[in-house]
């Protein structure tokens, strides 16, 4: 077994598995939820301490591993085969990491760990009504940024809004945006006659209306909302996510793909957001469970997919990330 570790996105350990599986319910560790009741025995070969894991988008890794070595670093489609526990890696990947890790085992080189920005991203299991939740409190951020800088973060998140109602556009769907944003959007994107919607088409409750009118873009086929994005270019990443938090509470059965899109650098500080108790608790689950989240640069990459007008919006899939 090659070990990955979430958060700070390095590989740190090699075990053998010595038993068959079973089941047991007693808990590890310090959580008396442990959700994880399918174990079985291991021998340590190579365990890194956090220090000296070997970070996934170092050169001599990144360019070895099939599933990294032909994209560029700052995208996403590189996540799908370590999104979750127990998936099989591709025998020569295996291979070539088990010798490497080994290998860091002895030399010992150090990838220093920013411990307060690391101890942000920690989180704990609760137990659920019919599930245990991963969850988070991250610490709060300074929100003194400079005005130029908040200016050009206001114009990207603009550009990225216009990216998404382009796509959308070419791939079939009907577009909604706010309408305090629509002059801003438009001087980026000319959208074709009847695609841009002046009301939504949806029979909601005036509270549900308000709230799916202030997201920041919506794809929409006939009569109904396809895909929700809410566009986080501030530090605290919060109000796109309580919008979203507020649309699955007040209406629970409302079948609708959610995405936060942010720098990728906020990445981490999405994930941890997404994780707060208050969006892990909703009556219809998790909000982890249904939002995910996509980069700028994943958003640029896909807008710069050939024929977007054959593709199906399935094809988010492979440039969005799951909560780790």
């Amino acid at each position: 077994m090659i070990c990955y570790m979430t958060k700070l996105s390095r590989w740190i350990a090699v075990l053998e598995v010595t038993s068959k599986c079973y089941q047991d319910d007693t808990p590890r560790f310090y959580d008396a939820d442990d959700p994880f009741v399918v174990r079985f025995k291991v021998k340590p070969i190579s365990v890194l301490q956090k220090e000296n894991a070997i970070p996934i988008k170092e050169s001599n890794v990144w360019d070895n591993l099939s599933f990294t070595k032909d994209i560029p670093k700052h995208g996403s489609q590189w996540t799908g085969p370590i999104r979750s526990s127990l998936k099989k890696l591709d025998d020569e990947d295996g291979k070539f990491l088990e010798d490497l890790i080994y290998k860091q085992s002895i030399n010992g080189i150090v990838y220093p760990v920013d411990e307060d920005e690391y101890k942000k991203y920690l989180t704990k299991q609760i137990r659920g009504e019919h599930k245990t939740i991963t969850v988070s409190v991250p610490e709060d951020e300074s929100d003194e940024t400079e005005e130029k800088q908040e200016q050009h973060e206001v114009r990207e998140s603009i550009k990225i809004q216009a990216l998404l109602s382009d796509i959308g556009e070419k791939m079939g769907f009907k577009i909604w945006l706010p309408r305090s944003d629509r002059s801003l959007v438009m001087r980026e994107w000319t959208p074709k006659q009847g695609t841009l919607i002046e009301n939504l088409p949806l029979n909601y409750d005036e509270v549900t209306i308000k709230t799916v009118e202030q997201i920041d873009v919506l794809w929409l086929k006939r009569r109904s909302i396809v895909r929700a994005f809410e566009i986080e270019h501030t530090t605290s990443i919060y109000s796109g996510l309580l919008r979203m938090a507020d649309l699955l509470a007040l209406q629970p059965n409302m079948d609708i793909k959610l995405h936060i899109v942010s720098p990728v650098e906020r990445r981490e500080k999405v994930f941890a957001e997404i994780q707060r108790p208050v969006f892990s608790l909703l009556e219809k689950g998790a909000l982890s469970e249904f939002c995910t989240y996509l980069s700028y640069d994943s958003i640029r990459d896909l807008f710069k997919q050939k024929y977007l007008n054959r593709l199906s919006d399935s094809v988010l899939e492979d440039y969005e990330e799951v909560v780790e």
